[in-house]
């Protein structure tokens, strides 16, 4: 069955839990102590599982999981030129923003070999029969990390750059058959004085992308905390200007704080609504989720509407992450069946 023909599809954000494995061979990689058919049996094997528990847990709509992924961001830095690391400011304490060095560029930023999106998506198509939706950090969030005052003077600028290199990966994913692309941009919610200038840089950078076009907005999940004030109303109405076909955001753990801005700003796109919360490991019960998704369709209707967690699991368990994923998708089940009466 298409997507298109599921009532209310279940979705995940973008990042699967990893397998404990993982963690300690990533370790192991880190020392040099594997070569690369070990590294590359380690990464398959590693989205495999990520695929296999959304499939068990009756997901509509997939994704690779990110699992080839250094700390959502940090790992695309590797694959751009020109690039010093600098120190992290602070290297002791609670684990922190703060904590993440920034890089300083030599040379205006290029990426060569590309982001490596593109094999990510040529690799989970051939493992699952289900719908694959292709994640891909937005040009502001990945310019988080990067020094300005040297080639770049200001964060936008960098932006840009980063805009042209990652619509160079989205037009080769429509080459290679993705249908369904998001972008995750956390960083329009932590800086909300500048939505203007947030839809020209995301118009800019779908720009000639015919692929169905998703974007997620949060507050962040580093270490399992928000970064910024946990509001969306000041990129209302105007992001909805942007050249996206669904907008993705988290409810479930502001208790669906802000559902009304959907109605209270008419549009004709999708809502990707979150209804579990990942930052939290109570594990909701399928009525929890049934009683969330009866108040989203208070705003949304049925056909505009999906469902999704809050934001990405590469900060959950993965026991937590596949009962939530279960019960997501049995909550989803009951409204279905209200809406249908079958």
């Amino acid at each position: 069955m298409k997507e298109t023909d599921i009532l209310i599809p279940t979705s995940t954000i973008g990042s699967y839990a990893p397998p404990s494995w993982l963690c300690v061979t990533l370790e192991a990689i880190g020392r040099g102590e594997l070569g690369e058919t070990d590294i590359n049996e380690t990464f398959d094997d590693a989205v495999r599982a990520a695929i296999s528990d959304q499939e068990r847990a009756g997901v509509d709509i997939i994704t690779e999981g990110e699992m080839r992924r250094q700390d959502f961001v940090l790992g695309f830095y590797e694959r751009l030129t020109g690039l010093e690391q600098l120190p992290a400011p602070r290297t002791q304490g609670p684990d922190g923003h703060d904590q993440r060095g920034k890089w300083l560029p030599s040379v205006p930023l290029a990426a060569p070999d590309g982001l490596g999106i593109l094999a990510e998506f040529e690799f989970a198509k051939n493992e699952t029969t289900k719908s694959l939706k292709v994640t891909c950090p937005g040009p502001f969030t990945l310019s988080g990390r990067i020094q300005t005052g040297g080639i770049y003077k200001e964060r936008l600028e960098v932006a840009y750059a980063c805009a042209e290199i990652i619509n160079t990966e989205l037009c080769e994913l429509v080459d290679a058959g993705a249908e369904f692309i998001q972008l995750d941009e956390p960083s329009y919610a932590v800086y909300p004085d500048r939505p203007e200038e947030f839809v020209k840089l995301f118009n800019h950078t779908v720009e000639g992308i015919t692929a169905k076009i998703g974007l997620h907005i949060c507050f962040g999940n580093y270490r399992g905390r928000a970064v910024g004030k946990r509001s969306y109303r000041p990129l209302f109405p105007y992001i909805l200007d942007a050249n996206f076909d669904q907008l993705a955001l988290e409810f479930a753990n502001r208790e669906m704080a802000e559902i009304g801005l959907w109605s209270e700003f008419p549009n004709d796109k999708e809502l990707a609504a979150g209804l579990i919360d990942v930052k939290n490991y109570y594990v909701e019960t399928p009525e929890d989720v049934a009683a969330l998704l009866r108040e989203a369709l208070k705003h949304v209707r049925p056909e505009k509407l999906s469902i999704t967690p809050d934001c990405g699991f590469s900060q959950t368990a993965r026991w937590a992450a596949a009962a939530k994923l279960k019960t997501m998708v049995a909550g989803t089940e009951i409204v279905r069946r209200e809406i249908t009466g079958l």
